[in-house]
């Protein structure tokens, strides 16, 4: 009797090599990745705005690690619901100050260095989560800080806008070898069906990028690891398990064979560097 589906998917093209420098952008398990490629030894920089969720959010985001232009006080917003900070619409709220030169200092410092790194990198990881998008005067809105839904405008981006972003910041850097995948977390403010049509328009999209590889992260939680208990509290974030389940998927496929050993002794330093940590506090 089978009674486990197995996704069986391609090496990439190029394998990733600790002497790679990767640069992971999207959703919040690119933050999950992005953490464990760190504790495994790779060079790498995670969602240097913060995290990103639809492809436009992407392209937006690439646009300005491709430009000299700084953020100025006119890209500053006020958050909403009384925090009475300083943020901006292409930035997470970890990024927030107490002032527009405060909130401009950090943000053009940490720019500099997403920049240097983004131009060295080799490799780039887009991780989507959405195809819904948010809009303030036309432009793409990444994070809507806590102000009034009234202020903006919402869309389901179809599976060719989505594709003509990703295919947008690809055929600008020839130079960089591009892996997709598909965020299995489940937004579902909009309920399950409109979660549904989002996740197909984003395999949809990725499906049509042929120049880059496509890591299945959405599949194996959702044909392999069929059952509630993969998840975490909320129902709609994966469990530790999962994700620990995806990374081992992850190490197999799509890491250099003679380079496990050596990636498996970064993990356990890094094990150790944390909990002297911990002991620490």
């Amino acid at each position: 009797m089978k009674l486990w589906t197995k996704v069986i998917f391609p090496a990439p093209d190029r394998v990733f090599l600790l002497s790679d420098r990767i640069v992971l952008l999207g959703s919040c398990f690119a933050d999950s990745i992005g953490r464990r490629m760190q504790g495994a030894g790779f060079d790498v920089m995670v969602n240097p705005f913060g995290t990103l969720y639809n492809p436009a959010s992407l392209l937006s985001a690439v646009r300005r690690l491709d430009s000299d232009e700084p953020f100025r006080p006119k890209d500053c917003v006020e958050m909403g619901a009384g925090a009475g900070r300083i943020c901006s619409f292409e930035h997470h709220t970890s990024f927030a100050r107490e002032s527009r030169e405060a909130f401009l200092e950090n943000a053009n410092a940490k720019l500099d260095e997403a920049r240097a790194f983004w131009q060295s990198c080799n490799r780039v990881i887009l991780t989507l989560g959405t195809s819904f998008v948010w809009y303030s005067g036309g432009r793409v809105v990444s994070n809507c800080l806590k102000r009034p839904a009234s202020e903006f405008t919402r869309k389901m981006l179809s599976p060719e806008e989505s594709a003509a972003c990703l295919r947008s910041i690809m055929d600008a850097h020839p130079e960089k070898d591009f892996t997709i995948t598909v965020s299995p977390i489940r937004h579902m403010g909009d309920g399950a069906h409109a979660n549904a049509l989002s996740k197909a328009a984003l395999l949809l999209a990725a499906d049509s990028c042929k120049q880059a590889n496509y890591f299945p992260a959405f599949e194996i939680l959702n044909d392999e690891l069929r059952d509630y208990r993969f998840y975490a509290e909320d129902l709609v974030h994966p469990s530790k398990q999962a994700e620990d389940y995806i990374w081992e998927r992850f190490l197999e496929t799509c890491t250099a064979k003679e380079e496990l050993q050596r990636i498996e002794e970064n993990e356990k330093a890094a094990r150790r560097l944390a909990h002297r940590s911990i002991l620490a506090e």
